[in-house]
């Protein structure tokens, strides 16, 4: 099996470039970002924190996440129900980053990770996959943007998703993306950080087409 990871902090284009990637290379795409949001969701429906750590333990039992593909899209299941709508959710993804920091939930979302790696050829991103989920991946890519290049694109990605403009405050958002960079490299348990043999691509002045083209230049190099 052939694995491609792809870390960087939020807003860096990691989904977008990962799916473009596995399409083109006829991969299996793996969005775990996507897995830690379903998790969030979970405990958020159950009213529980990122700090009690003896009840998530006993749920996290009870919590089944898988990944279906329809019509070529990755669909995203939290105990056999579609939740993919709900996971883009700003406040989903600020949950997400601090149940990301909860040892027993990432060991359990790691385990599954890797399971899926060992079966398929996959490009899979995060914020640690090169590091730790998968530190044998035969590729590793880890992305990045300026601040307000990240804002600016999740600006657009909202508009695009029907959120009202007068809603929206690209200050603010840039400001929400520092604070969760911040809190993603400092947190103690795998923290966010360029692993020692990934490329670093700065994606701020390219197009999703020239960085997609530049990395099936490095897989063609590799394999």
């Amino acid at each position: 099996m052939y694995s491609i990871a792809i870390d960087g902090p939020a807003g860096a284009g990691k989904s977008t470039i990962a799916k473009s990637l596995s399409k083109k290379l006829g991969f299996v795409y793996i969005d775990t970002g996507a897995m830690y949001r379903a998790v969030a969701l979970f405990f958020l429906e159950k009213g529980i924190k990122e700090s009690d750590d003896e009840r998530i333990d006993k749920l996290l039992a009870d919590l089944d996440i898988s990944i279906k593909y329809v019509n070529g899209e990755q669909r995203v299941f939290l105990n056999n129900i579609d939740v993919s709508s709900k996971l883009r959710l700003e406040e989903i993804g600020k949950l997400a980053s601090k149940f990301s920091a909860v040892k027993s939930v990432r060991e359990k979302l790691v385990a599954l990770q890797r399971k899926l790696a060992e079966r398929e050829n996959v490009v899979m991103d995060g914020r640690d996959i090169g590091t730790v989920v998968l530190p044998d991946a035969d590729l590793k890519i880890y992305l990045c943007a300026s601040s307000g290049v990240r804002a600016r694109r999740r600006y657009l990605e909202l508009i695009e998703k029907g959120f009202d403009k007068s809603t929206l405050n690209e200050g603010e958002i840039e400001a929400e993306i520092i604070k969760r960079d911040e809190a993603d490299m400092n947190r103690e348990i795998s923290p966010l950080k360029q692993a020692d043999d990934a490329y670093y691509l700065d994606t701020s002045d390219m197009t999703l087409e020239e960085v997609v083209s530049k990395i099936l230049d490095m897989v063609k190099e590799e394999r």
